[in-house]
């Protein structure tokens, strides 16, 4: 089924922030395990697998659509070097992300692309309430607690 050029492109630019996601959460949960943070290892894992999905979905729907995904791009791609900074850049990609589908959520609603639009509000749901939200309480964690304490409860 020949899509909209304009959803296909703007599902490219959405790819980009989740192979950037993807990537960032791999290397940073590899970190982790380095370093035998295995709470944390295991959780960021687990995003990774997630962000895994989120691009799989998009790819899948930009072939039915008739389009090319571009495996190429990553936005916002930045790994940290010690673990609150590691949670400031996966949550400000989580950031990124969550805005850019709002953007193209808008644009599928005034092109008409219902099926895609519901696909990208399954997305924006598992941003927000899941990624987003956990790593906003890890950083208010590290606050509370001090790093030193923090990450002894990630052993």
């Amino acid at each position: 089924m020949k899509g909209n050029a304009k959803i296909v492109s703007a599902l490219n630019e959405l790819l980009a922030y989740e192979l950037a996601a993807m990537d960032q959460y791999f290397i940073h949960s590899q970190m982790y395990l380095d370093w035998g943070l295995n709470k944390l290892y295991e959780r960021i894992d687990h995003e990774f697998d997630d962000e895994r999905g989120h691009a799989t979905k998009l790819i899948e729907r930009m072939l039915f659509l008739e389009g090319t995904p571009d495996m190429q791009t990553r936005t916002g791609f930045k790994v940290g070097k010690e673990v609150p900074e590691m949670l400031e850049s996966d949550l400000r990609v989580e950031y990124e992300v969550d805005a850019k589908l709002r953007e193209v959520i808008a644009m599928c609603e005034k092109e008409s692309d219902f099926v895609t639009r519901d696909m990208l509000i399954e997305l924006l749901d598992d941003t927000e309430m899941d990624h987003a939200h956990w790593l906003e309480q890890q950083l208010k964690l590290i606050k509370m607690v001090g790093l030193a304490n923090y990450l002894q409860s990630q052993m």
